[in-house]
This record gives structure tokens, C-alpha cells and sequence, in this order.
């Protein structure tokens, strides 16, 4: 069986009903038979048919034991957390998502859980980064935003030999692309808000477990703290994981055929996209994944704040907001946006400069999509404009 006809028949019907899509159930507690007999519900929050439903299609997608829903992407980053203590260590990549750093950071390290950030392209520098505190070791792949590669199955071995968990952010792949669990991660977290949910109508996020008994875990945390996903929002998720794949596949043909037009703009410094073969990571993503993606990032020749802020001002279709992974395509300034909470010299350092341009390629016409990033380009300040003929 394919995968699109497995996921879309993952998706149950109604026993009671027969109604072909997953109802929402709306409420918020359950008649019980006799006291702690019941149905299978006692509460919502600790559990909802609804919920439960996009949790295990979600974890036979990610070909995951368990999976636990969330209220956004970073709760269920913080449910992984909650399963260090004080003292106990994790090896992040560089190149974090600001939420996730800002969460360790600001809230994890005064709890006594230090973190260290390595780039995890180099599988030597996580293996050297390794202590005898180091419980966790934390990877993006692609990262967001300069989309480095990291190997899972070599940096899984590495925590294995080690008695480290593991944990893979999936979101920029999805699981139609990538399945880390199979390549030796235990956990894999998604912001679902993102090519999950798809049409930037929800916040959600989901840990997927690849045993039992750590799904039990997680779930725990997910009951006992409470940041549970709505029943609503669960039924949106539904909704869009049922076009995940066809999503999935025009996104990366629309963002391959933009890619190769930054790549020889000559108002571009540099250009990240795993699809390229002059990216440092083309081989390897070639072999863990199936496609390359919706995201590219880019730099600018003029690699000023000034410049980005012109360029992402001066679109049409590509539409300036937070967030990724919808139907409609946007534009970020992550030094000034989703990366604004962490210091400038480690941004810096990890390669998001002061000119890095992020794009979530959507599913309107490629031709459509590359003119507006021609007349963006035309809009560029005079500065920007002789430093690209001058190195023409």
C-alpha cells in the first residue's frame, strides 16, 4: 500500500455515526457508567476522542509507538524537557529555532539543566560535546533557518552508545520526507501549526514516541500540565494531514525551481537549500530524505538589516509573517523575527546574518512566485543595487 492511500485510510470513520470525517467532540467532561467506569473518557484534558485520533494518525505516519498533541509546538518541545532533572545536560544544534532556545535558556537553565550548542552537521562535534551529565542530545534537520543537514543514523549511535535520548524536530521535513525514528531517534517533535496543519489556521504540536513506555511518559506531562491541543484544533489537524503528501510534493517543486533562480541572482550572497548539489548537505539529505523541502533561505550581497527589511517589504505573494509550512507563501527576516530572542553573536555565529531571508514556498504557480521575487529584487535600495553590479 502506497503511502497517501495508507495515511488517508488511517483516518477512522465514526463507528456510531459513520460520518467519514472524524467528529469534533466538544465538550469537556464524559458520563461515567459508575464511578471510574467509563467509556474510555473521564476528562477532557486527559484525554478527548478527537485528540486522540489525530495522535495516532499521527504516530503511524511517524511510524511512532505513541503520540501526544499539544497546544503549540513549543509545549510539546517543554514536555521533552520535563523528562530531564536538574544537573542533566543536553547537546543542541547551533542552528535552534528561537523558541527552543529561548525556553532552555530562559526557563530550563535556572532549573539546572545546561545546554550546549554544537553544529550537528559535524557528527565529531557532537560526539566530542558528550559528558557524562548529557542526557539529551537535540537536533533540527534541515534547521531553520540556514537549513544545515545533520546524520541522524550516525548522530543515533552516538546517543545510544551514551544511554542519551534523542530527539528529532521534524517539523521542516514532515514525515512524508523523513522518519527519524527509523534512523534512530526516540522522539520526534513537530510544530504542527506548520506543513502538519498546513493551512495557518491552528497552533499545535505533537511528540511522537517511539516506545511505549516513553509515550506514557509524555503523556503523562501532557495530563498532568495541562497544554493540551483542542478538540477543534485536533479536528483541523485532521483535516490538513489529509493532504499532507500532495502538499508536501508541490511545495518542493516549487521551492527547487526558486532555489536554482536565487542561486544565480546576482543580487544573492549565498543560498541554503538542501535540493542544491552546492549545498554542503545534498548528498546526505538525499539519502535520509525523500525530497528537499518547502523552505530556502537566502542572503544578500548587501548584507545589511536595511537591505532584507527592503526585499521582504517588497513582495507580493510572498506574504511577511511568523510561520511556515501553509498553502501561501511568506516571507521572514528571522535577525529581526524568529530569531530576534537569541544574541546576535550566536546568531551570528550560526549563520543567520543581518540580510538572512527565509521563505516558506507555498502552492501558488511557480512562474507566478518567481516574478515577484524579480520585481522584490528591483526594489532594492541604490546600495544594494551597485554592489550587485560591481560584482556582476
Amino acid at each position: 500500500m502506497s503511502t497517501i492511500t495508507q495515511l488517508i485510510h488511517s483516518i477512522p470513520v465514526d463507528p456510531q455515526t459513520g460520518a467519514i470525517a472524524v467528529p469534533i467532540y466538544q465538550t469537556s467532561t464524559f458520563v461515567q457508567d459508575a464511578p471510574g467506569i467509563n467509556k474510555g473518557y473521564d476528562y477532557a484534558r486527559s484525554n478527548n476522542p478527537t485528540r486522540e485520533a489525530a495522535e495516532k494518525i499521527i504516530a503511524q505516519l511517524e511510524g511512532g509507538a505513541a503520540a501526544s498533541a499539544f497546544a503549540s509546538g513549543l509545549a510539546a518541545i517543554d514536555a521533552v524537557i520535563k523528562l530531564l532533572k536538574s544537573g542533566d545536560e543536553i547537546v543542541a544544534v547551533d542552528d535552534i529555532y528561537g523558541g527552543a532556545f529561548r525556553l532552555f535558556h530562559k526557563v530550563y537553565e535556572k532549573f539546572g539543566i545546561k545546554v550546549k550548542y554544537v553544529d550537528t552537521s559535524d557528527t565529531q562535534a557532537v560526539f566530542n560535546a558528550i559528558t557524562p551529565a548529557t542526557r539529551l542530545i537535540w537536533l533540527e534537520t534541515p534547521t531553520n533557518p540556514t537549513l544545515k543537514i545533520s546524520d541522524i543514523a550516525a548522530i543515533g549511535r552516538i546517543a545510544k552508545a551514551h544511554n542519551c535520548l534523542f530527539c528529532v524536530d521534524n517539523t521542516f521535513a514532515s514525515p512524508i520526507l523523513q522518519k527519524p525514528l527509523q534512523l534512530g531517534a526516540d522522539l520526534v517533535i513537530h510544530s504542527a501549526t506548520k506543513y502538519l496543519g498546513g493551512h495557518s489556521d491552528l497552533i499545535a504540536g505533537v511528540v511522537i514516541s517511539k516506545t511505549p513506555q516513553l509515550g506514557e511518559e509524555i503523556k503523562f506531562y501532557q495530563n498532568a500540565c495541562g497544554a493540551i491541543l483542542s478538540p477543534f484544533d485536533s479536528f483541523l489537524l485532521i483535516r490538513g494531514i489529509e493532504t499532507l503528501p500532495l502538499r508536501i510534493k508541490q511545495h518542493g517543486i516549487n521551492a527547487q525551481a526558486l532555489a536554482e533562480y536565487l542561486e544565480q541572482h546576482p543580487a544573492v550572497e549565498k543560498v541554503f537549500y538542501p535540493g542544491l548539489p552546492s549545498h554542503p548537505g545534498h548528498e546526505l539529505a538525499k539519502q535520509q530524505s525523500k525530497g528537499f523541502g518547502g523552505i530556502i533561505s537566502f542572503t544578500l550581497k548587501d548584507d545589511t538589516t536595511e537591505a532584507a527589511t527592503a526585499f521582504v517589504t517588497g513582495t507580493h505573494y510572498f506574504k511577511l509573517a511568523e510561520s511556515l509550512g501553509g498553502i501561501k507563501s511568506l516571507v521572514c527576516h528571522p535577525a529581526a523575527m524568529t530569531h530576534k530572542s537569541i544574541p546576535a553573536e550566536k546568531r551570528k555565529a550560526a549563520g543567520v546574518s543581518d540580510s538572512l531571508i527565509r521563505l516558506s514556498v507555498g502552492l501558488e504557480e511557480t512562474a507566478d512566485l518567481l516574478a515577484d521575487l524579480e520585481q522584490a529584487f528591483k526594489k532594492l535600495p541604490a546600495t544594494a543595487r551597485e554592489e550587485t553590479a560591481l560584482s556582476a
